[in-house]
């Protein structure tokens, strides 16, 4: 076929890492696995009525099963077939074709997935990362292109990198890197007082006042990992000192991925399961391991949204990237599934980075972190949180210790301010569009104030905002069990009903760069941290108590 034979994929444009060069041709038998994503059968038509949905009470909506949704929302079967045709015409293997994710996987050398797809695929090096990549946009035959959603996997560079830090010999600069020994772990599950300023997530439950009435049983907890892993033993050590039972922990492969521990990410997985696992134990924790690439990450979130054998009801992301270094049919398609989720009742707790109000892209402009900004995701934000002599908060504000070391937040370039954020004063764009607000809500992240978990056979003291993703995982889980049905899909509530309300600890003082923290919600913290207790209370029917008028009448003027 000819290029005017072919019909570019929307927003699948692509352009090499900064600094990147070619350094070669892949070798021609070279096997390459790619993913695409068929258009659901009501496209278009979902976000609006999950939306409307979404602004109901839990016990008012009615949310549908996964064999509901799948029904009315799969892809169509002649759709599907004709992807596959198309991929054997081409002499690719289908490798896996599942409609209810809307994806057809498949694989080939090299040379038949270039021609397959219209690009030229090449070795590229940046620095110390190697990786196979394309320029330009994907194109498909015509008979194809109004199905396809998007074709990820061609380029596999990383996009994303976890959002923790490790506290560097207690001076607090995370920057990424450093171990530092938390001495001293209370064996006990009583209240213990936060020992070098750092905490143990059972304190921070306590501190947030998450309710007590459950442990999150009969809920499942899933967390989505690229790279690193976990060891058995360190768990049954950490919550054999907490004194609390091991939650039931599995591990799932995506893509070939695996629970391999062994290298940095550990720091996160363990930081993951463990700070989940602590505030609601009974739950099922189910972590999905998957390549660093655009499609192994959508993958293992389609994995966990349709997962009707563990059927999680809250997820936790805790890696990310700036929306500049994504391609958009990538952050559209993901925007899709992460709606798919709302529609089924599943909360996606996404941290919203770790760098600031520029989200480490060094430009000295604005950025957000993706997927934390899409619309259907709880975006976590970070604070530094001290405990009062007496108990209970003494003193919160927003993290911000540099620029490498920082609560994002900001305004999306990629995704239009939705319905609910319309009173929120959110600002505008330097080109004056408006964008969709992050984050939504927050929690301690500081590496100074951090948690006390355990990796690799050593006791840490880690923060990033890739903390506070789980920490409201769990307080999910644990809502969800009193409950008796999933909290689901917030963000309407949050803006809503529940907007200027006790049920978030409104942050005030700090900033994150660009943006300032005030009375309301702010590009820093959102609404600010949990009264988990009020917060399902308020879920339950019961009407929130308003912040006090002072704090009103700033948020008036901000």
């Amino acid at each position: 076929m000819t290029s005017k034979d072919r019909v570019p994929v929307f927003g699948s444009e692509r352009a090499p890492l900064k600094g990147a060069k070619a350094v070669g041709k892949l070798d021609a038998e070279e096997e390459v696995r790619v993913t695409i994503r068929v258009k659901s059968r009501t496209a278009g038509k979902k976000a609006a009525a999950v939306t409307a949905m979404a602004t109901r009470l839990p016990g008012q909506r009615q949310v549908m099963s996964r064999e509901e949704f799948e029904r009315a929302h799969a892809a169509d079967p002649e759709d599907m077939a004709k992807v596959e045709d198309f991929a054997h015409e081409h002499d690719l293997t289908v490798v896996e074709a599942d409609p209810d994710r809307r994806t057809v996987v498949v694989a080939g050398p090299a040379t038949a997935v270039s021609k397959a797809f219209g690009t030229e695929l090449k070795r590229f090096a940046a620095g110390k990362v190697t990786y196979r990549g394309r320029t330009g946009p994907v194109t498909v035959p015509p008979e194809i292109a109004p199905m396809v959603e998007a074709v990820l996997g061609l380029d596999n560079r990383p996009v994303a990198k976890p959002h923790f830090q490790m506290r560097k010999n207690g001076n607090g600069n995370g920057g990424g890197g450093g171990r530092a020994t938390a001495r001293g772990m209370s064996p006990s599950a009583a209240r213990p007082r936060a020992q070098g300023g750092a905490f143990l997530p059972t304190e921070l439950a306590q501190l947030y006042n998450f309710p007590t009435g459950g442990n999150g049983q009969g809920q499942c907890i899933a967390i989505i990992e690229l790279g690193g892993g976990y060891r058995r033993a360190d768990l049954k050590a950490y919550f054999h000192k907490l004194g609390i039972s091991m939650p039931r922990v599995s591990a799932v492969s995506v893509d070939g991925a695996r629970n391999a521990p062994g290298d940095d990410a550990d720091g996160e997985v363990m930081l993951d399961i463990e700070v989940a696992g602590a505030v609601a134990p009974g739950a099922r924790i189910v972590v999905y391991f998957a390549p660093n690439t655009d499609d192994g990450f959508l993958n293992a979130i389609t994995r966990a949204i349709h997962d009707k054998v563990r059927r999680p009801s809250v997820i936790s992301i805790s890696w990310g990237g700036p929306e500049s270094n994504w391609t958009q049919q990538s952050m559209e398609t993901y925007d899709q599934a992460f709606q798919s989720a709302a529609a089924m009742g599943v909360t996606v707790c996404a941290a919203a980075g770790d760098n600031g109000s520029d989200d480490g892209v060094g430009d000295r402009k604005r950025h957000v972190d993706f997927p934390a900004s899409s619309p259907f995701v709880l975006a976590c934000g970070g604070t530094r949180v001290t405990e009062a002599a007496g108990g209970g908060i003494g003193d919160e504000v927003v993290w911000n210790d540099g620029p490498n070391s920082a609560t994002g937040g900001g305004v999306s370039a990629a995704f239009p301010r939705p319905t609910w954020q319309a009173t929120a004063n959110v600002p505008t764009l330097p080109t004056g569009a408006t964008g969709r607000g992050v984050p939504d809500i927050a929690g301690d992240a500081d590496p100074n104030t951090g948690y006390r978990v355990r990796v690799d056979g050593q006791d840490e003291i880690i923060g990033g905002t890739s903390a506070v993703a789980p920490l409201w995982a769990g307080l999910i889980a644990l809502m969800n069990q009193q409950l008796g049905q999933p909290a689901g899909y917030l963000n309407p509530l949050l803006y809503g009903p529940l907007a200027n309300s006790t049920v978030c600890r409104d942050i005030t003082d700090g900033d994150n760069g660009d943006f300032q923290a005030a009375a309301g919600w702010d590009p820093c913290t959102g609404w600010g941290t949990p009264d988990g207790s009020a917060l399902l209370s308020a879920l339950q029917g019961q009407t929130p108590h308003a912040r006090p008028a002072a704090m009103m009448e700033h948020a008036e003027m901000a």
